[in-house]
């Protein structure tokens, strides 16, 4: 009962010699292809930004509130800090030291938001219906109080 076992694949096949020449010209390739998609990388990323961009003005460029016109924008655009909005008519005044500005909206006292602003001068635009983007702050007094990063003229 004994059989010759046969191996399947001949040990000549098993190992196969490689040559030793290094191909410079895919070095080269792969290189070329790398700058090709960095190149095309960086210009789609700027054409979207560029796209998407919201056209706001400093409130420092603006010397009158008389400059100012129904759809002008001005501001920061960082939705990610200022991400809570707002809008009504801007009035002076605050409560208790919360706020220098509020903004009057229907319902009443309870439903006023009261600004702040580092950021932009909301002097400039009192009087007006306006949307403000702003991140909530805490407050003692007041319902509502906000640091605004941008403002848009409705009115």
């Amino acid at each position: 009962m004994n059989k010759k076992v046969t191996p399947l694949v001949k040990s000549d096949q098993l190992v196969r010699q490689f040559d030793n020449k290094k191909d410079k010209s895919f070095g080269l390739k792969m290189a070329v292809v790398f700058t090709v998609m960095i190149v095309l990388g960086l210009g789609s990323g700027f054409l979207i930004a560029k796209g998407t961009a919201v056209s706001t003005k400093s409130s420092s460029e603006i010397e009158s509130g008389e400059e100012i016109v129904k759809g002008d924008t001005f501001g920061v655009n960082d939705n990610e800090t200022f991400g809570d909005e707002a809008e009504g008519v801007l009035k002076e005044g605050g409560i208790e030291g919360e706020g220098q500005y509020h903004l009057e909206r229907p319902g009443g006292k309870t439903q006023f938001v009261y600004l702040t602003s580092s950021v932009v001068d909301l002097g400039l635009v009192e009087g007006r219906k306006i949307k403000v983007w702003g991140q909530t702050q805490k407050a003692q007094y007041v319902p509502w109080l906000m640091d605004v990063g941008r403002v848009e003229v409705l009115d």
